[in-house]
Parts: structure tokens; C-alpha cells; sequence
């Protein structure tokens, strides 16, 4: 399931084969098989703002997950249940997971940022048995709890009252050695819902092989791990698939270090300073980051980074961003592709020399991706159509929970459908233009916000911008443009005017924002990803009222 290190990227994706062991549990992949070879071996590393940082062993991860799988048996939950993990980025996440995976169960990773609606939402429709928090979470849970009828028991990682189970006394209380069930590719592991873009959240199922089928390309994104002294660290949430399955499992399962930090909102400077005080060399930062991260003028001046890697995903991420991050931080972002269903199916690799400004890069080796068009026909070089996948493969999900009419839906032939635009040059490589739903239909044009968004952002008042189609009786649609100003700017007419200017200048007359609106900030998933949808849904509101 790993990449040989190849002189060219085309003789890696000639040559690979998948060979998944028929015996894959990923509690076992990532961590108890390294306990029994280099138990002292550093795996977990958390930050902490006071310099008071923690580590953990790789044979104190397999003894603590090991009693935890012990206590989720003494609490009855059995192979096949699902067990949600409502935490930040910390030791007890992991150790949860590992649990999880070694006894049988599902894990449910969910988000600390959630409401009560969304939690209640997610926890009904997976049918939880378990909930693992913190106090935080706590209080999340107090107006629901009473509504989750399936719900047993909640496990906290801080003090809690009774009936609420503490973390740490479960773990105390039970043998450090488990017998991992026997579980193949195939059997269920973990369920991420979907971000909710579009229409209403979808558990996405996925078998133990997903964590293998992510090697390949995270190999590529991050220059053939591990090299001296790597050690992974992402400001996403691990409850995100980006998180979870292009950072935490992947490092773990090479021997790489993990870097944890405390949940916040996102602050440039404290990134750089995690980056550089626990000597992070690969990062995994989606675009947005990046786009916040640019606010810090000359950061290798004001940090001593380290860093050699950094892997970019979740949207599109744009010719500005890239040429930042290559000239303020000295790397060649490694741009990859891929959906909660599907993940990391398209990659650059720079070290390889694939790597191309406003594309995201090559199909990965194993995995099959082109431009269909509606009837699921293969588009030529050129042609703008829907990103898809064949079937079958491994970080394919298995299905929407208890929603087959969805899971059917989501396929045309062995074709998995993504949703989202895209074209193929004549190399191979692939241009995302934005999901389907958020293309804009202008004066007879069929127009991608991601390249405005990408033209806006480079404008030097333009902090961070989402563009909209809005509903037109003349045009169909307009465009309209959101942004958050830099820094030291105010909004006027006299800047939206040279704002549009800027777009209709260095893109093209019928792609130009007609109409620009200032915002504090943007509606954001969990992920970082821009809710379009609810752009539009507030101005089809504003239209009809």
C-alpha cells in the first residue's frame, strides 16, 4: 500500500499495485504494531501556550487504548456500534479512536463547533450508543441529551457528576493489553458526515482500508515520508476527514510524530509559533489558513521555521496563494483533491515536477480519476465537466448510512460522482472550478467562482473573498462578491468600484463581481470550506422579499 520512491511520477503510477493485508485493523496499523517494535518512540505531541508541551509514547498509546477498547466492552458496546468522539486535538482523541477501532466499533468523530441542532442531527441519525467529550462538549450535549434515546452512556476527559463516566478512571481501571478483533479491509471503521454544503448531512461510512488507500498520496504530498526529523502538525480539526485522514493516521501509521494544539479560532501568529516551537517540518493547512497565514509579512524573519512539506486541500487553492506560499515560506505547496467519500485521489508532487499554479495535480497512483460528462461518458482534454472516480477503490466509502437511495444516486455506472467541476489539460493534470451547484449561469455563461475568488484575493484590500451567483430577471444571475477587508481598509463605493475593476481586468467582462458586498467574516464549515449556500440562500431571500 506504499509508494518505492521513484525517479518519475508516470513510472509510480504505471507500476503500483494495491496489496492490502486481508487482516487490516487501523488501531493495529497505527499504533500497536509500532509498540511492540520501538515502544519509546515519540507519536503524540501537544502544544501548549505556557511552553509546558507533552509527549507520548507509542507503547503508552497501545497500553491506554487497549484499556479504553477494554471499558467501551464494559459499557456494551459491540462490534458495529457507533461511538462518537465530541473532542479537541489531544492525547485522549487518539487514544479514543484506537479503542474504537481495536473492539469493533465505529467511530464518529464530530466537531466541538457544532450546535445543538447539527449534534443532535448527527448523533440521532448514527444511532450512538457512546459519547466520548470534553466539558465543553458537556455543555454542548445538556439540551439534547434528554432526545438521543439511543444514547447510553457519556464518557468525559475532564471532572464531570454522575452519570457522566470519566476518561481517565475507565482507562485506570482496566487491562492494558486487548485482543484486537479480527477485521478486514472491508469491515466498517469510522463514519464522517458530510460538510453540509449542500442539502443536509451524510454519514459517510468507510471500511479499515480507507486509512491505506490515503498512503499513496500522502506520500506525494509530503516527499516520500519519513525523512529525519518529520513530525505533522494541521490546524484542522481531527473530527474532519482532512484532519483525521491527511495528517493524524497517515503520520501515525509512517512513525511520524503528531503535533496537537489547543481548539481556537485560527490565529496566524500562533500558528507560526507552534510551527516553529515544536519544530514542525510537514504541515497539512487548507487554503483558507494559508490565506490567513499570508496577514504575517516575512514570517520565516519573525519564526524559525523548519518547515519542508506543506500539503493543501478541501478547496480550491488558488495562483495567489500558491506563489505566496512559495516565496514567504520557501515551499512548493503540494495541492491534492478528493471528498469525505473519497479522499486524496488527486495530488501535485513537486519533488517529482508535478506541480503546476491553479491545477491541482495528477491522479495518485492507484486510483482513477477523469471528466465525465452527465451520461458518466469520459471528457476530452479541455472540456469542462464533473470530477469523478472509478470504482472500485479503497478510500471509496462503503456507503451513506442507512441512506441507499443516496448511495445509488451518487454513482453513474463505476463512475462515483463528485459533484464538482473540473477539466484535464493534455498532461494529465486537473483544474477544480467549484462544486456544480455553485457555478453561476450569467447572460448564457456558465462561469466558477473559484477563479474570481482566487483574482479577488490577490487585490491588496482583499483579506478573504466567496462568490455568488445572484438571481437576475435580465442575466439569470449576476455575480456578487463577499469579501473581508485586510487590515487598515474600509469598505466604500469607491474601493467595490476598483475592486471590479480589478476582477474585470485581469479575468474577463462577464466574470467581473457587478456586485461587492463587505463582511466582518464568511460562513464557514468545520473544515474551512465557504458555505456558498448560505450566500445564496440569504440573497434569493433579500430577492423575493
Amino acid at each position: 500500500m506504499l509508494l518505492e520512491p521513484s525517479a518519475s511520477f508516470e513510472a509510480l503510477q504505471r507500476d503500483f499495485r494495491w496489496e492490502i493485508p486481508a487482516d487490516f485493523n487501523i488501531g493495529r496499523a497505527v499504533c500497536d504494531d509500532w509498540a511492540r517494535r520501538d515502544p519509546d518512540r515519540i507519536c503524540l505531541e501537544h502544544f501548549s501556550p505556557d511552553g509546558r508541551h507533552l509527549s507520548l509514547t507509542y507503547g503508552a498509546l497501545a497500553a491506554q487504548s487497549s484499556a479504553f477498547a477494554h471499558a467501551l466492552v464494559s459499557l456494551g458496546v459491540k462490534p458495529g456500534d457507533r461511538v462518537a468522539l465530541l473532542l479537541p486535538q489531544c492525547f485522549e482523541t487518539v487514544i479514543a479512536h484506537l479503542a474504537i477501532y481495536k473492539m469493533g466499533a465505529i467511530a464518529l468523530p464530530l466537531a466541538l463547533l457544532f450546535g445543538a441542532e447539527a449534534l443532535e442531527y448527527r448523533l440521532s441519525n448514527a444511532g450512538a450508543t457512546v459519547v466520548v467529550t470534553n466539558a465543553f462538549g458537556l455543555s454542548r450535549l445538556a439540551p439534547i441529551r434528554a432526545r438521543l434515546d439511543g444514547l447510553r452512556h457519556v464518557v468525559s476527559i475532564d471532572p464531570a457528576d454522575a452519570p457522566v463516566r470519566s476518561f481517565a478512571t475507565l482507562v485506570e481501571q482496566h487491562p492494558d493489553s486487548f485482543d484486537i478483533v479480527a477485521s478486514g479491509p472491508d469491515d466498517p471503521a469510522l463514519m464522517i458526515y458530510t460538510s453540509g454544503t449542500t442539502g443536509a448531512p451524510k454519514g459517510a461510512l468507510h471500511g479499515h482500508r480507507v486509512l491505506a488507500g490515503h498512503m499513496p498520496g500522502f506520500q506525494l504530498a509530503h516527499d516520500f515520508p519519513p525523512q529525519p526529523d518529520d513530525r505533522m502538525w494541521t490546524p484542522s480539526d481531527w473530527a474532519w476527514a482532512g484532519g483525521l485522514l491527511n495528517a493524524l493516521l497517515p503520520s501515525l501509521l509512517l512513525g511520524i510524530p503528531v503535533v496537537s494544539s489547543p481548539a481556537q479560532k485560527f490565529d496566524a501568529h500562533m500558528a507560526f509559533r507552534i510551527m516553529a516551537e515544536m519544530k514542525v517540518r510537514n504541515a497539512f493547512i487548507p487554503p483558507t489558513a494559508l490565506r490567513l497565514l499570508a496577514a504575517v509579512e516575512q514570517p520565516r524573519q519573525h519564526y524559525d521555521l523548519v518547515l519542508r512539506s506543506i500539503g493543501s486541500a478541501g478547496e480550491s487553492l488558488g495562483r495567489e496563494t500558491y506563489e505566496w506560499v512559495k516565496t514567504a515560506l520557501g515551499i512548493v505547496p503540494n495541492e491534492f483533491y478528493g471528498q469525505t467519500e473519497c479522499n486524496f485521489v488527486l495530488s501535485s508532487a513537486a519533488h517529482l515536477g508535478v506541480s503546476k499554479a491553479g491545477f491541482i495535480g495528477k491522479s495518485v497512483p492507484g486510483h482513477r480519476v477523469a471528466i465525465i460528462d452527465e451520461a458518466g461518458h469520459e471528457l476530452p482534454a479541455g472540456e469542462t465537466g464533473q470530477v469523478a472516480i472509478a470504482r472500485p477503490d479503497p478510500v471509496m466509502f462503503l456507503g451513506y448510512w442507512q441512506n441507499p437511495e443516496a448511495t445509488a444516486a451518487k454513482f453513474v455506472g463505476d463512475w462515483m460522482k463528485t459533484g464538482d467541476l473540473g477539466r484535464q489539460d493534455e498532461d494529465g493534470y486537473v483544474q477544480f472550478f467549484g462544486r456544480d451547484d455553485d457555478v453561476i449561469t450569467s447572460s448564457g455563461y456558465r462561469i466558477g467562482p473559484a477563479e474570481i475568488e482566487d483574482c479577488l484575493i490577490s487585490h491588496p484590500a482583499v483579506r478573504l473573498a466567496a462568490v455568488i451567483g445572484k438571481p437576475d430577471a435580465l442575466r439569470t444571475e449576476i455575480v456578487k462578491a463577499f469579501v473581508v477587508l485586510q487590515a487598515g481598509f474600509s469598505g466604500s463605493e469607491a474601493l467595490a468600484s476598483d475592486v471590479r475593476d480589478w476582477v474585470k481586468h485581469r479575468l474577463s467582462m462577464h466574470e467581473y463581481p457587478r456586485e461587492v458586498a463587505f463582511v466582518e467574516e464568511l460562513p464557514l464549515t468545520t473544515s474551512g470550506k465557504v458555505i456558498r449556500r448560505l450566500l445564496r440562500d440569504r440573497e434569493v431571500a433579500l430577492s423575493s422579499g
